[in-house]
């Protein structure tokens, strides 16, 4: 995932409930994250980092993630805290378990939910 402040979304990613396993900043400019991987408490994870302009990665602000949790009402609740907005309130889905999902202070798309496909 690109962003255009690492900082501020690890920050996030930290208070909905990730961990935090490495990080790789520029010698040249340490606010530039080159690469951040982060995990999931229930599995699984999400690498990022910072923007750059001569990037064909997708612009930041544009991804969408579906995290599998037992408690997506609580996911909601902290993500909702840490600064996101609301897209979908959490409700039982019909194809199983619930969900919700916002998005992030820089725009992408999160859904949390308890449904977990296979």
């Amino acid at each position: 995932m690109s962003v255009r402040d690492a900082d501020v979304m690890t920050t996030w990613l930290a208070a909905i409930g990730f961990r935090e396993h490495a990080t790789y900043r520029s010698a040249e400019d340490p606010g530039v994250v080159e690469h951040a991987e982060w995990v999931w408490e229930g599995g699984g994870g999400i690498m990022l980092g910072t923007a750059r302009p001569d990037s064909p990665v997708t612009a930041p602000g544009r991804s969408s993630a579906y995290l599998v949790t037992d408690d997506p009402d609580g996911a909601v609740e902290r993500a909702l805290a840490a600064g996101a907005t609301l897209e979908r309130a959490v409700v039982d889905q019909d194809h199983g378990g619930r969900g919700g999902s916002v998005r992030d202070p820089e725009g992408n798309h999160w859904s949390f939910g308890s449904y977990q496909p296979g």
